[in-house]
């Protein structure tokens, strides 16, 4: 057995009450995971502050001096023992609030101690509480080097497991190795990478002899996380490659040529032209398609999907899209019977309120091949639905849908139709890269001629006379405007006392105006009804929830109000922002916030007033706010539990470990050759979501 497959109740200093404590807080079970708690920050021990120094921006210091006296305070659990210290240039309290015997006997007055710990400033004095303290007798106590800090949660804290602690019990685990440890690369990808071993970069984590031994340790390990990810995907998107053929679209016919000539809306954009171009490629290689299509909000994705599903309609296939909210699958199949009409082919709408009669024809006419496209909400997934010949499947939004929902439209025929997944939530290339690594990327980013961009405007909310009288000068030129209310997670009720509250406020504000109202609960025939009345211009301003947020086109409006935008990501006010400036006017998005704002959201407000780029938007969302909170990313079987990568700040070696992944499956696509069989192990132990030396053998 592999020392790193020892549990660490045998490591010395931990016994089996510490164990069970480590594997209940840090998900720490042995020598390996042990290993892999890596340090969060290092603090320089050669450096040493004088007392009259200290101020708050220093988050630890390193003080050498006497303490001058003892002081106890309170009594019982309250008690907490107060010991005066001086370096000669100021004086600073150490407090105690546990161990308080054992501290009273242990440290003497008048002799020389070296102080570490975090300074506080309580009552105008200065601080540390339960500091490190070690006695100084001659030059050789002073520490040396780099010390690591360790993250501890607060019930090890409680069972005196702090960062020091924590640091003995990795030095024990390391003394118990005896030999070196097993390489976890192959030599290739080692030498190709230019990394120093796995032992080295193991020892120089936790116990860094200088800063650059420190630097080549992080990079190593870095690297090696991001490289079985970027292997794990390539691996994958190869052998999908090999594997799976796909029906072929021979030929270019009636049913796109007739669109072109007769029906197209407007000249396609260089942008378009190139992503059908690749996507006609796709179709026709005899290999199954799988592309994600990335296109800034109203830059014209759908008519690529229109034009996408004629060619498979030509070469006798049936094409299908699914959208995630009834609304959008509404306006979707709007869209594509007012773009269709008058060509001889026949579009559905199938959501989960198509009537049971409806229903029947719907599955008889998806059987006998009458019916060509059919659009619909995860309605599509079900087993009833079962089509003659489906062959091109368009996935709108895909971040909405699980990975099993999606790869059910797989199953709809004897082999796996194309499917061109759809996103008007850009995606920076390091996230694309690790989310959907495995589909091939186009991106539409250009906007169709005509459009203006949208002008952003910030507003503080105690000022809305202004406000509302350009909300009335845009509404009397004959715009529309939306006013959208944020979702307040915690509570559904608290969320619609905040909308009707608005939306009688708005009713008051604009009595010459027709007000409605939109929000996530009302039955899907009311905001049918509701958004009937506001395409239609019957009313002038929609109050809503972010149900607005995807895909609703009314080119008519022109205002955009975001109210307590501060409570808004990034991704979403651009979203928001996208339903405006769909017509040929001036286009406005004004987001509404109070005077007070923390210094991130200010930030996130500057980039909506400054930018209306979408993935200058998404780079800066990813910086702000780190991969595992952006939407899609927990759905996608990606470890963003990343130990020490960060796929933000280190794209640099991401795409580096990308490269060598891809050159390596190029080479040996099934890692059959025998310097492979390392990384064949790794990946069946990491199983694509959890990092285990401990099994490395």
């Amino acid at each position: 057995m592999s020392i790193l497959q020892t549990e660490i109740q045998f490591i010395p200093g931990v016994g089996p009450k510490r164990a069970a404590l480590l594997n209940k807080e840090i998900d720490v079970f042995t020598v390996g995971d042990l290993l892999r708690w890596y340090p969060y920050r290092y603090i320089d021990r050669t450096r040493f502050y004088y007392i009259h120094e200290i101020d708050n921006t220093l988050a630890y210091i390193q003080i050498k001096g006497k303490i001058t006296a003892f002081e106890t305070f309170g009594e019982g659990r309250k008690r907490r023992l107060v010991a005066h210290f001086t370096d000669g240039t100021g004086f600073i309290d150490l407090v105690w609030f546990q161990g308080i015997r054992f501290i009273e006997g242990k440290y003497k007055l008048n002799q020389e101690y070296i102080v570490f710990g975090k300074p506080n400033l309580f009552n105008g004095k200065w601080n540390i509480a339960h500091p490190e303290i070690d006695p100084f007798l001659n030059e050789s106590d002073l520490p040396q080097g780099l010390m690591a800090m360790y993250n501890t949660t607060e019930k090890m804290k409680n069972h005196y497991l702090n960062s020091k602690a924590m640091q003995k019990i990795i030095e024990n685990a390391f003394s118990l190795i005896k030999d070196r440890l097993p390489e976890s690369l192959s030599s290739d990808v080692i030498t190709d990478a230019k990394l120093i071993s796995f032992h080295d970069a193991v020892e120089n984590i936790h116990f860094p002899k200088s800063p650059a031994n420190l630097k080549d340790a992080q990079y190593r390990l870095k690297f090696e996380e991001l490289f079985y990810i970027q292997l794990n995907i390539v691996r994958y998107a190869s052998d999908r490659k090999g594997k799976l053929n796909g029906f072929v679209f021979h030929k270019v016919g009636e049913y796109l040529n007739n669109f072109y000539k007769n029906n197209l809306p407007f000249p396609l954009t260089g942008a378009q032209k190139r992503v059908i171009k690749e996507i006609r490629k796709d179709t026709a290689s005899g290999k199954q398609m799988n592309r994600l299509l990335q296109g800034d909000v109203g830059s014209g994705k759908t008519l690529v999907a229109i034009m996408c599903m004629l060619i498979a309609l030509d070469n006798g296939f049936q094409a299908c899209l699914m959208a995630p909210t009834e609304i959008l699958a509404s306006q979707h199949y709007e869209t594509f019977t007012k773009m269709l009409s008058g060509m001889n082919l026949r579009v559905e709408l199938l959501t989960g309120s198509t009537k049971k009669k409806d229903r029947e024809e719907l599955h008889a006419g998806l059987q006998s091949g009458e019916i060509n496209i059919l659009i619909g909400t995860h309605a599509l997934i079900e087993d009833v639905v079962q089509f003659k010949n489906l062959g091109f499947v368009v996935i709108d939004e895909q971040h909405r849908f699980g990975v099993a929902q999606r790869a059910k439209l797989w199953s709809k025929n004897n082999r796996p139709p194309h499917i061109l997944v759809m996103t008007a939530t850009p995606i920076p290339r390091t996230l694309a890269m690790t989310v959907y690594g495995d589909l091939d990327v186009s991106v539409i980013d250009e906007l169709p001629p005509g459009r203006k961009p949208v002008q952003t405007l910030h507003r503080f909310d105690k000022k809305r006379g202004e406000l509302y009288n350009f909300i009335r000068k845009e509404i009397n030129s004959g715009r529309q405007v939306y006013i959208v209310y944020p979702l307040i997670e915690e509570s559904e009720t608290l969320d619609l006392k905040n909308l009707e509250e608005g939306y009688e406020h708005i009713k008051e504000a604009f009595p010459e105006f027709s007000v409605c109202k939109m929000h996530g609960r009302m039955k899907p025939a009311e905001k049918d009804e509701v958004m009937q009345k506001f395409v239609s211009g019957k009313a002038d301003i929609m109050v809503s929830t972010t149900v607005i947020e995807v895909g609703v086109n009314v080119p008519n409006a022109s205002v955009m109000v975001i109210e307590s935008a501060q409570r808004f990501g990034l991704s979403q006010l651009h979203q928001l922002r996208g339903r405006v400036g769909r017509g040929a006017d001036q286009s406005y998005c004004i987001l509404i916030t109070p005077y007070e704002l923390s210094s991130d959201t200010r930030k996130r407000i500057e980039i909506m007033t400054e930018s209306n780029d979408g993935f200058v938007i998404a780079e800066a969302d990813l910086k702000l706010r780190g991969p595992g909170d952006l939407e899609g990313t927990q759905q996608s079987g990606i470890p963003f539990d990343l130990k020490i990568a960060d796929i933000v700040k280190d794209n640099d070696i991401l795409f580096r470990a990308r490269e060598i992944a891809e050159k390596l499956i190029d080479n040996d696509p099934s890692l059959e050759l025998p310097e492979h069989e390392v990384l064949k192990h790794q990946l069946k132990l990491l199983g694509g979501n959890r990092y285990d030396w401990s099994r490395i053998s």
